[in-house]
């Protein structure tokens, strides 16, 4: 499908101003959105928001279907009755510009570890009966998640294929005898996960009412050490102790002259195909239950992917392997409906992804830092565009900030890059972001940093580290000092205006056909 021409901006929840030591879906959460709309903007595109582990990538979770209860904020438990003001403001700390995750998840299991107690002391008929709903609409993974994270607790997160043999195998028994013994942490894990799912709805109301649509993203493969290869593990290549046996990754490339390793277990597909694919359409219908629209992470992977045995150190030894390709998408648009998805088509690019990609009309994604190689043919530059069905953006959550991006260029990177704008140098953030929203692609994306005019000290991501990322926090007077006035005349400049009646309805016309159909 193609989507309406429209801006918005890409930042993700744990980037809010907060005083608990990361943002959640809070005030501050409503506050952004009220920022889109002063600003005419109409999109809001996030990261996934699934619960992270080690190093705190919502890249690497310990679910597909769950939620990242730290993003629960502890202000609007107050206002439902489950904490109180003075129990907050004993966990609050100064706000800063990065996460402190371990503070954060301190404080948060403090609190919330109260308030699903009382949640369960208050006896409300009308939260009751919304959790009983909730249990038995999310039967499909609710309780392996929840038996895997008490396990995990357990275990003092250990992965899960260190478990007992018992556990680890999935025998009947032991799992029964888990379950009894963890009854309490089980109890906690699902309040958790109501409870997130309850605000995150709420967040996503409030975004559709004012008519900006929210974009989620998909990653292609899962963390090892997570519910679903615990709980699916035939469907993954794990040996039967569950350890990897074929990992994920990327061959050598822009970011990384050793390739990435990422080294997720790489799925079985043909065993996948074989039950219909049944794990990929619940997936896609929990991802359009909470988004308007979806990034798919690494789509390319869909019809080849890079395999690496897991005894590798790094990601040059591998193979390039057929995926499910049109096999995958065709059962999902059968069972599904038409799906407003976005394909992450960065990286190689052969004839078969283009054809894959284009077959479902699924918009691509340009990036301008990528443009300016001294090659008037460079597929990035706007120019060259062949259609107008695609996204634009500065940077994503993986490149630098534009403005880091600028000061360690190459000359030729930035003398072609003002050469091709006609600008000095002076002013690149907003030249480029300008060049964006002029651009003919349908929706123009820019990092809140962008808009914030920040440098590299801000960036989200370093592709390829382990350690120092996911930390990048704004500031309430951050968000104020942005030139709102100058994104709105760029916005009514290039015709992407959110108010505009047209757009509204090609607004209804996407939540209709993405959403309303399941």
């Amino acid at each position: 499908m193609q989507f309406h021409r429209s801006t918005g901006t890409l930042v993700h929840p744990t980037s809010f101003p907060s005083a608990y030591g990361m943002g959640d879906l809070g005030p501050a959460a409503y506050r952004f959105i009220d920022f889109l709309v002063d600003t005419n903007q109409s999109i809001w595109q996030i990261l996934p928001l699934g619960p992270t582990g080690y190093g705190n990538s919502p890249y690497a979770s310990y679910s597909a279907f769950a939620g990242n209860h730290y993003l629960i904020s502890p202000e609007l438990l107050v206002k439902k009755g489950l904490l109180t003001d003075q129990e907050v403001r004993m966990e609050t700390i100064p706000a800063t510009v990065k996460a402190d995750y371990d503070t954060a998840f301190r404080i948060k299991d403090r609190l919330l570890g109260m308030a699903a107690e009382r949640f369960k002391e208050k006896n409300d008929s009308l939260m009751a009966e919304q959790f009983t709903h909730f249990r038995q609409d999310n039967q499909w993974w609710l309780p392996d998640y929840t038996l895997f994270m008490a396990c995990s607790e357990h275990y003092g997160y250990r992965p899960w294929n260190q478990w007992e043999e018992g556990l680890r195998k999935r025998k009947k028994m032991t799992l029964e005898d888990y379950r009894n013994k963890l009854t309490d942490r089980i109890a906690y894990h699902e309040w958790c996960q109501f409870e997130f799912f309850q605000q995150w709805h709420a967040v996503r109301e409030y975004a559709n009412d004012r008519n900006i649509i929210v974009i989620g993203d998909i990653p292609i493969f899962v963390d090892h050490n997570s519910a679903d290869v615990w709980s699916h593990s035939e469907l993954f290549e794990v040996d039967k102790d569950g350890n990897r046996i074929l990992v994920s990754g990327v061959p050598p490339d822009y970011f990384s002259e050793t390739g990435q390793l990422w080294g997720n277990p790489l799925y079985r597909w043909k065993v996948m195909e074989k039950n219909g694919f049944e794990w990929w359409v619940k997936r896609f219908e929990q991802m359009f239950s909470l988004f308007d629209a979806i990034r798919v992470d690494h789509f390319r992977g869909f019809e080849a992917y890079w395999e690496v045995k897991a005894t590798e150190k790094t990601a040059i030894k591998g193979r390039w392997v057929k995926g499910p390709r049109n096999k995958l998408f065709d059962t999902i648009r059968e069972r599904l409906g038409e799906l407003p998805i976005i394909a992450e088509d960065l990286g190689v690019l052969t004839k078969e992804v283009i054809e894959l990609r284009d077959s479902y009309n699924f918009p691509g994604m340009k990036i301008l830092q990528f443009a300016f190689s001294d090659n008037a043919a460079n597929s990035f530059l706007p120019h060259n565009y062949k259609t107008s069905n695609c996204v634009i953006y500065t940077g994503t959550h993986d490149n630098d900030t534009t403005i880091g991006w600028y000061n360690k260029g190459t000359d030729l990177e930035k003398h072609h890059s003002r050469e091709y704008m006609q600008v000095d140098g002076t002013n690149i953030v907003w030249d480029m972001i300008r060049l964006g929203m002029l651009s003919v692609a349908d929706m123009a994306i820019f990092p809140l940093q962008d808009y914030m005019n920040l440098d590299s000290e801000h960036r989200m991501n370093f592709p390829g580290t382990a350690s120092g990322n996911w930390e990048w926090r704004y500031t309430e007077d951050m968000l104020a000092g942005v030139d709102r006035e100058h994104i709105r005349y760029l916005i009514k400049l290039s015709n992407r205006d959110a108010k505009n009646g047209d757009q509204d309805a090609n607004l209804v016309s996407i939540q209709a056909e993405g959403v309303d159909n399941l």
